[in-house]
């Protein structure tokens, strides 16, 4: 009978991370998929969202290109995870909440970002850091004093096995 703990568990950041990029796995994109986790200073989950068409938007009467007329693209369309997250959230005031996502957000998402009143960003990723649109969320974060980090991880990957003997 073991009598200490486990050693190898993932720590709140991964946890939280994994949950934010198990939520990409619903987006419908075909090029980036997306997912964002909104956390309470408790620990607790209280949003999660991905990259996809609002409610009501069938996901195959609209295009999922990246180029061509505005139009005939996504970029008019979908919403991205952070935002969904938030709109998604569980009916409570987000003041005080840390957001996980995959990729740095928009500028558009640090704007509902910051009138949610999150004020700590955790990402994965910001490949798009040299952009116009993440220049201009990094500023408006930074004035508006929210915390923004790159997440620290000591794992690379995490696999789930939906096999039942695997429990």
């Amino acid at each position: 009978m073991q009598t200490t703990k486990r050693n190898n568990y993932i720590n709140w950041d991964e946890y939280f991370m994994g949950v934010a990029l198990l939520s990409a796995k619903r987006s419908k994109d075909p090029n980036t998929q997306v997912g964002a986790c909104i956390v309470n200073a408790k620990n607790k989950i209280v949003g999660a969202g991905y990259n996809g068409l609002p409610s009501g938007c069938d996901d195959n009467d609209f295009p999922w290109g990246k180029k061509g007329e505005f139009l005939e693209t996504k970029y008019p369309f979908v919403c991205h995870a952070e935002l969904n997250a938030i709109l998604n959230n569980i009916g409570m005031d987000l003041h005080g909440c840390r957001i996980y996502t995959a990729l740095f957000p928009c500028n558009e998402c640090a704007k509902a970002i910051i009138q949610a009143g999150i004020n700590e960003v955790v990402y994965l990723s910001d490949k798009y850091h040299a952009t116009d649109s993440f220049i201009a969320s990094k500023m408006m974060l930074d004035k508006a004093g929210v915390h923004c980090r790159k997440v620290e991880s000591t794992v690379e990957r995490i696999e789930l096995s939906f096999k039942e003997s695997d429990v």
